[in-house]
């Protein structure tokens, strides 16, 4: 025994920082802290025990107090039962290894679950300082005895120990080592489960994190799939979240878009490294087309597991695309539908999977739903879109067949509807006004006179002086308007706007005679375009003013007939500017150039039916 022993108090030997490092690359704390309480509860019995790490260095020694272990005589038999066990077979046997005669050493591999050699657990049993030898000891539950030759037997569970040399109960050493040796069997057995459920919980705990982060894309692409919102931003939203959940090099969308010879796919979003050109994306799309009439979900394509099936740039190492499909149509052309009647409209793509060797399902699985998604909104805009598209052109049917009641007034409305629209958006700048109150207001002049379907043809193409009886008949056509407008739940916002173009400031308006700030500001705005456009137009009675004597009489009815905020915010604006405008169209340069105001229209009634 070493002089050196502290009698039964067990020695924990401190480690290098340098060791600890190791530790954590090949043994996790959790394990170490479990294998370190082993050591002291059969250090009680007078033996020592040591772990070696999977780089070859004594990571953790306890001792006994009986003697003292030479730690690199250790760290030599573990090395050895390292080497060794790299090439061994893990069909679930293990393997004890005794080194020495009468200094003896037990030693087994551990392994991780499905992970390679992680360490070697060792049990000194002390004795002389004997040269050590190795031999290799296969445990079984249930092996039977083979006999005894040789300093290393065969030996079976449960052989009993020579009484002689007992230590606190249980053998020390001598000829026969099978009681250390079981114990250790069973230590290993108790890593190996422990470390394979601790791989199976962080494996279920990986995918369901992946699961969360999943759902989350799709949540965040569901909550953002507003009819209002813009192709372009919602593509490349779902572009940017995608790639947070599966890193790739390079992803795009690609839109079908009418081209002069037919159809041709276009980018439509993207990230990061791609470069998809008109006559890649043609050959993509053939590609992804015959894969999908195969019954694939998906064209995959990379070298893991065989060579490409498809020639492609050598900067790809893998790639996927999948499909976005809408329902099929008439004019769907038959190349381009899948078997379940959809039609492709384009494709989502991308290249050099990140963190893995190649795409795998549950990436598909997660591309096409986001694809669907995409394919979702695109179809739902351009449902939307035919809807607006609908409502306006009914809107400007109806003005126009007011119009046409009276050919001196025709185009009167879209006039009103522009102008009120301009002023608006001037007053914009110093007032609170959203955009979508300037659209409502738009409406509001196109729809102002809609009251006049209810007005006599007769009295509204009358030459020359009105008499008291047809001038109140055309007074009622505001409160006509407004009574037509109320029954149609998304134009009740604009329907004070038509009530009110023809109260005044002072009261002596109509229909209800509102004075001052009794009506509302859409109402103030529509009614000084309406007078504009009405003095700047020619009627059956007079000629047209001239823009320098139009703005004369609205300077002049400030405060009496227009509220002077709004009268002074026009006065003040370009108006020879708008006359232009509104003269040569939208092919004037500046903030209208080239602008369809069918569109604007359109735009404008998507704040009414979204």
């Amino acid at each position: 025994m070493d002089p050196a022993r502290q009698g039964s108090r067990p020695i924990i030997k401190c480690l290098k920082d340098d060791t600890l490092d190791t530790i954590k690359k090949n043994l996790g704390p959790l394990q170490l802290r479990a294998l370190g309480k082993y050591g002291e509860r059969i250090g009680k019995f007078g033996v020592n025990f040591a772990v070696c790490g999977a780089g070859g260095e004594i990571v953790l020694l306890r001792c006994g107090g009986e003697f003292e272990s030479r730690s690199d005589q250790l760290a030599a038999f573990g090395r050895r039962v390292l080497d060794q066990s790299s090439g061994e077979s893990r069909n679930g046997d293990i393997t004890v290894w005794r080194f020495g005669d009468e200094n003896v050493v037990l030693a087994a591999a551990l392994r991780g679950g499905i992970s390679a050699t992680c360490g070697v657990v060792m049990i000194d049993l002390g004795g002389g300082d004997a040269v050590c030898k190795t031999a290799g000891i296969q445990v079984h539950p249930q092996q039977q005895p083979v006999g005894s030759g040789g300093p290393n037997p065969r030996y079976k569970v449960g052989c009993l120990p020579n009484p002689e040399h007992k230590v606190g109960g249980l053998p020390r050493c001598s000829g026969d080592d099978s009681y250390w040796m079981e114990m250790l069997r069973l230590l290993v057995e108790n890593f190996q489960a422990s470390t394979r459920a601790d791989e199976q919980i962080e494996m279920v705990g990986t995918e369901l994190a992946q699961t969360y982060e999943e759902l989350v894309l799709l949540h965040r692409l569901s909550t953002n799939m507003r009819v209002t919102e813009r192709d372009a931003n919602f593509l490349q939203m779902a572009c940017d979240s995608l790639t947070e959940v599966i890193p790739v090099e390079g992803i795009a969308i690609l839109l079908e878009k009418k081209a002069e010879d037919g159809h041709q796919l276009t980018v439509a979003a993207g990230w990061g490294l791609i470069d998809i050109g008109e006559e890649r994306a043609a050959i993509l799309h053939s590609r992804l087309v015959e894969e999908i009439s195969c019954g694939r979900e998906a064209l995959l394509d990379s070298e893991v597991d065989s060579p490409f099936k498809y020639d492609w740039p050598a900067n790809i190492r893998n790639i996927m695309a999948v499909p976005l499909c809408e329902v099929d149509k008439a004019e769907s052309r038959v190349a381009d539908k899948t078997k379940d009647g959809m039609r492709m409209i384009g494709l989502m793509v991308a290249t050099n999977r990140l963190g893995k060797p190649d795409f795998d399902s549950i990436d598909v699985k997660l591309f096409n739903s986001v694809a669907n998604s995409c394919a979702v909104f695109i179809e739902n805009g351009r449902l939307f879109g035919d809807l607006k598209e609908l409502f306006i052109g009914s809107l400007k049917a109806l003005t126009s067949s007011i119009d046409a009641k009276d050919q001196y007034t025709r185009g009167h409305s879209e006039r009103v509807a522009f102008i009120s629209r301009w002023i608006a958006e001037r007053l914009a700048e110093t007032e609170p006004i959203e955009e979508e109150q300037i659209h409502r207001i738009y409406l509001a002049g196109l729809l102002h006179d809609i009251g006049k379907i209810g007005v006599d043809e007769s009295v509204l193409r009358k030459r020359g002086r009105l008499t008291d009886e047809e001038f109140d008949c055309i007074k009622k056509h505001p409160s006509i308007g407004a009574g037509i407008l109320r029954e149609i739940k998304q134009m009740r916002d604009i329907v004070p706007g038509v009530l009110c173009h023809h109260e005044r400031i002072d009261g002596r308006g109509y229909p209800n005679g509102l004075a001052g700030e009794q009506f509302p500001l859409i109402g103030k705005i529509i009614g000084l375009a309406d007078s504009f456009d009405a003095m700047t137009s020619k009627r059956i009675y007079r000629d047209a003013m001239t823009v320098e004597q139009a703005l004369g009489e609205i300077e002049r009815g400030l405060g009496t007939q227009f509220d002077e905020k709004v009268g002074g915010v026009f006065l003040k604006s370009d108006v020879y500017r708008l006359w232009e405008i509104m003269q040569g169209g939208p092919g004037v340069s500046g903030p209208y150039e080239n602008e369809d105001f069918a569109d604007y229209g359109a735009t404008a009634v998507g704040t009414l039916i979204r």
